[in-house]
């Protein structure tokens, strides 16, 4: 009796796993045929909305990320990894456009957003901070830069407009797209080619006091190599006549007038912000308010934000929540200066002062460089 209750209780365990089988089968094969005839497609889905954005926790996580990101490299060819919103290398490689190359050059979108043409471009000065401005633009949520240099206006031109676009990172609507090449400010081809593209282009310009910049220009090549003659017998023509030699990129790149007036021939003023470096250093939340201002964004990078690095010299980042560290800008970044002798200076001072002034009459400025 025994045996045979065992017997039964065994026969009905065996069957109900085998209708379990038998339905976990057909549902199984009720989803295949559901998709495979295309009715996936047509489930309903979520539409997208864009909540209100929460600055302070996108700020915190944007930065963290940026911790974490390495540097971007420079492919063969000179252009930059790109990443889409997922932070992969690749992913602009794999999340090939849905929509094709419209006509007329119209951004193509998929769904990670749309890579466009740059809204505005720092076109400049090397040396005179922007590297620090991108760094901390690149703390807003609703901009997106590209991390190299894309060099496209002044070195890769030949390869084309939508090669370049593809350099861009994806963005969602509201948001802008940067990228900084300070060598275009002194490009003579650079702006007519950036008027090609497209002429409202905002252009955003970080300048300082020429003689230091070119002393800060001196010492990065320097450092790269340390054979390098002295600043002054490369700053002067000839040292018994005291003439400045103006062919020399260090010298040539503070006649910020010159450069701007090449500028001016395709953008009006209005299109440009000059931004001041010393005020970079000094103030810059109040130059980074101006800058938001100047890029219709709101007022999201704020004091909060910056603190005064004594050893380096210049503001840092500070350290987001769940990051072990501050920003800082990298070790190339505040480099102790040569001394230069002061009669070199005093003439350097003598050479830019009408630029100068004629800088300070064309942009309605005065940044205090006499």
């Amino acid at each position: 009796m025994g045996c045979s209750g065992c017997r039964v209780r065994f026969n009905f365990a065996k069957a109900l796993s085998k209708v379990s089988v038998f339905f976990t089968m057909v549902l199984i094969f009720t989803y295949l045929f559901y998709c495979l005839t295309g009715l996936c497609d047509s489930a309903p889905r979520a539409s997208y909305s864009q909540p209100p954005v929460d600055y302070d926790i996108l700020d915190g996580h944007r930065r963290i990320l940026d911790d974490l990101r390495e540097p971007a490299r420079l492919l063969p060819g000179g252009a930059p990894p790109q990443r889409n919103r997922t932070g992969s290398a690749d992913a602009a490689q794999v999340d090939a456009p849905k929509g094709g190359v419209q006509s007329g050059g119209i951004p193509v979108s998929n769904t990670f957003g749309t890579k466009r043409f740059p809204q505005a471009i720092i076109i400049g000065v090397k040396k005179g901070g922007t590297r620090a401005l991108l760094e901390f633009l690149r703390i807003h949520p609703d901009v997106r830069a590209v991390g190299a240099e894309p060099h496209f206006f002044d070195r890769f031109y030949d390869k084309g407009l939508e090669w370049y676009r593809n350099l861009m990172p994806r963005t969602l609507d509201g948001q802008i797209t940067m990228e900084k090449t300070p060598s275009y400010f002194v490009t003579k081809e650079a702006p007519s080619r950036v008027c090609t593209m497209n002429c409202q282009t905002k252009l955003i310009v970080v300048v300082r006091d020429p003689v230091t910049r070119a002393i800060s220009d001196y010492t990065q090549t320097l450092s790269k190599n340390p054979a390098l003659p002295s600043f002054q017998s490369l700053a002067l023509k000839n040292s018994s006549t005291g003439l400045i030699d103006t062919s020399w990129s260090a010298v040539r790149i503070g006649l910020y007038a010159k450069h701007l007036e090449n500028w001016l021939q395709y953008f009006p003023l209005s299109h440009f912000l000059f931004v001041s470096g010393e005020r970079l250093v000094s103030d810059p939340a109040g130059e980074m308010g101006r800058v938001q201002d100047f890029l219709g964004l709101k007022r999201v990078v704020s004091d909060k934000h910056f603190y005064f690095n004594e050893t380096k010299g210049f503001p840092c980042l500070k350290k987001p929540e769940g990051s072990s560290r501050p920003r800082c800008l990298g070790k190339s970044k505040g480099r102790p200066h040569p001394q230069i002798p002061s009669e070199i200076l005093q003439r350097l001072r003598d050479f830019y002062k009408p630029f100068n002034h004629r800088f300070y009459q064309m942009t309605g400025l005065d940044f205090g460089w006499d």
